[in-house]
C-alpha cells in the first residue's frame, strides 16, 4: 500500500493551499484533509486484490473475472464460495468453475417468489436444482434438472440453514446476472 511520489506532491500542494486559505480567512475548518483522498484508492485496490486472491484461479478464468470487476461481484463470489463449502455442493459439483455452465438454479421445497419468499412447502423435500438445456433425440433443446444438494424435509430444516440454502441460490443468480451484463456490453460494443 505504498503512496506514490506524485500523490505526496499533490497532498503537499493541497496542504499549502489550505494553510494559505486558513491564514487569510481564519477559518479552522479549512485545515482538514480527507485521508481517503490520500490512500483510499490504494486501500480499495489492495482489498480488491486480496479478495480476488480468495477465489480459485479456475473459477476466475472461467467467468473472466479480473481487477476491473465490480467489488460487489467479487464480494458476492466470496460469500457464494463459503456457502458452496458449507452446503457441501462440491459433492455433486466438484469443479467450481463448472457451476456457472448451468442456465438457471432453483430450490424445491422452499418458495422464492415474491409472494411466498422463504416459505416452506409442507411435505416437500428441499433440494438445490441446477437447470441446463440439452438436445433430445430429435435435436430439440430440453430442460434437464440436476440436483446439487439434498437437504431433507422442508419442515425439519433450521431457519438459519434454510436461509443459507436460499442465499446460495440468490448469490449464484446474482453472479449469473453479472455475466449476462457483460454479454450485453460486448454486444453493444460491437455496434459502435
Amino acid at each position: 500500500m505504498g503512496i506514490s511520489v506524485e500523490r505526496l506532491r499533490s497532498v503537499n500542494e493541497r496542504l499549502k493551499q489550505k494553510i494559505n486559505q486558513k491564514s487569510s480567512s481564519g477559518d479552522d475548518n479549512l485545515f482538514t484533509i480527507d485521508i481517503s483522498s490520500i490512500a483510499g484508492s490504494d486501500i480499495a485496490v489492495d482489498k480488491k486484490s486480496e479478495n480476488l486472491s480468495k477465489i480459485p484461479t479456475a473459477l476466475v478464468d472461467a467467468i473472466e473475472l479480473d481487477h476491473n470487476s465490480d467489488t460487489v461481484r467479487i464480494d458476492n463470489l466470496i460469500q457464494l464460495l463459503a456457502l458452496y463449502d458449507k452446503l457441501e455442493i462440491a459433492k455433486k459439483a466438484p469443479d467450481i468453475e463448472n457451476l456457472f455452465m448451468y442456465k438457471a438454479m432453483n430450490i424445491s421445497g422452499v418458495g422464492l417468489k415474491e409472494e411466498d419468499f422463504g416459505e416452506i412447502r409442507e411435505g416437500k423435500y428441499v433440494q438445490i436444482i441446477a437447470i441446463t438445456y440439452e438436445p433430445d433425440k430429435n435435436g430439440k433443446k430440453k430442460a434437464k434438472n440436476i440436483s446439487l444438494g439434498y437437504f431433507g424435509k422442508a419442515e425439519t430444516l433450521e431457519l438459519s440453514f434454510k436461509n443459507e440454502i436460499i442465499e446460495f441460490v440468490l448469490r449464484w443468480r446474482y453472479e449469473k446476472a453479472f455475466q449476462n451484463l457483460k454479454h450485453y456490453r460486448v454486444l453493444l460494443a460491437r455496434l459502435k
